[in-house]
């Protein structure tokens, strides 16, 4: 019996959780980009709800930029630059600039070392919808 209480409580929060409009914001107190980068991937995937799966990447992608994107201290965007546009789906590299755009600010940067940029490649599927690659890892 307890067991079915247990799950029911893990589905109840889980319920809740996917509710929120946003995710949290990575930790004001990061000292290192790796963990950043995965709270950063995961706001993505909250904040743009349709355009996103989760999973196993297909074996075949339709396109994959990949964005350089540089923040201010407050974790809001600087500016977002393209390392690679794909061959294929150009209008998916907008569509991942777009994407960082609704999930940001990320958060507070200061304690991490500079320069304060990173990137992230976008894992597009044949639906156009994308996962960063940071959650592959």
């Amino acid at each position: 019996m307890l067991c079915i209480e247990h799950r029911i409580a893990s589905l109840c929060a889980a319920l809740a959780l996917a509710g929120c409009a946003t995710a949290p914001s990575p930790s004001a107190l990061a000292r290192d980009w790796q963990p950043y980068k995965v709270q950063v991937a995961q706001r993505i995937v909250v904040a743009n709800p349709g355009g996103t799966y989760t999973g196993r990447v297909p074996d075949i992608l339709l396109a994959v930029p990949v964005l350089e994107i540089e923040l201010n201290a407050d974790g809001s965007v600087r500016s977002i630059g393209v390392l690679r546009y794909p061959g294929q789906a150009q209008e998916t590299t907008q569509m991942a600039i777009d994407a960082v755009r609704r999930a940001a600010p990320f958060g507070d940067v200061s304690s991490l070392p500079r320069p304060w940029k990173f990137t992230e490649a976008f894992l597009f599927d044949d639906s156009r919808r994308f996962k960063p690659r940071t959650l592959e890892d």
